[in-house]
């Protein structure tokens, strides 16, 4: 399916900024790289999120400021990052193992499609010669409590991403809690798709148009 856009709805600022509302004080957080590693910055005042790191960290802070990174001090993505007071250190195994175990309270992904059933695919398009990038997601999404997935609604050609069944390698079957789009907020609730919230000026006739999978509204809109 390709669909015309013309509607922006929220910047990648403002979807992390929702993703960052959702986190609970005291949650275990991991982030996935790109648009995730933004929801960091949005988190509440006086809101305690741990953050933890495929490499071996329980307890990242904020970006290093400039001239003061440490090159040994790097999160998953390779990216220089601090730590906060009483953080940890400890082996890749281990890190897996708190992962594994159910450990992590919350991740936030990128992805390429999600399916209407709360399929993930968002490790690589399948197409020969494509370079698999998968890292940790397989393990995330199958031990983390709640996986939130954060992505433009539709591709740069107007190819909708949430669509039936995904037709991209998959990360993980029926994982995925909440899609954050550009468009609109959406909940996964027994296989189907409800729309939680809509961003300015996008109706729901209008979000549907841009969705291969079928919406639902939730009975009561106080949901």
């Amino acid at each position: 399916m390709v669909a015309e856009t013309n509607i922006a709805g929220w910047s990648n600022s403002q979807m992390a900024q929702k993703v960052a509302m959702d986190i609970q004080d005291g949650s275990y957080v991991n982030l996935g790289i790109g648009i995730p590693e933004m929801v960091a910055g949005f988190i509440p005042e006086g809101r305690e999120v741990i953050y933890h790191t495929e490499n071996g960290l329980l307890g990242m802070g904020k970006v290093p400021a400039p001239g003061c990174e440490d090159p040994e001090l790097i999160n998953a993505g390779k990216k220089c990052v601090t730590a906060i007071p009483g953080a940890c250190y400890f082996h890749h195994a281990d890190s897996f193992t708190m992962i594994r175990g159910g450990h992590i309270d919350v991740c936030v992904l990128g992805a390429l499609q999600v399916s209407e059933e709360g399929d993930l695919a968002n490790w690589s398009t399948g197409e020969p010669g494509a370079i698999p990038a998968v890292g940790g997601a397989m393990d995330l999404v199958a031990g983390v409590k709640t996986i939130y997935v954060i992505m433009q609604h539709t591709t740069k050609t107007g190819e909708a991403k949430i669509v039936h069944q995904c037709t991209y390698p998959l990360t993980g079957k029926n994982v995925v809690n909440r899609i954050y789009s550009n468009l609109a907020i959406l909940d996964v609730v027994d296989r189907k798709l409800y729309v939680r919230e809509l961003a300015p000026e996008v109706t729901l006739e209008y979000l549907q148009k841009m969705t291969e999978a079928e919406l639902f509204i939730y009975p009561d809109k106080n949901n």
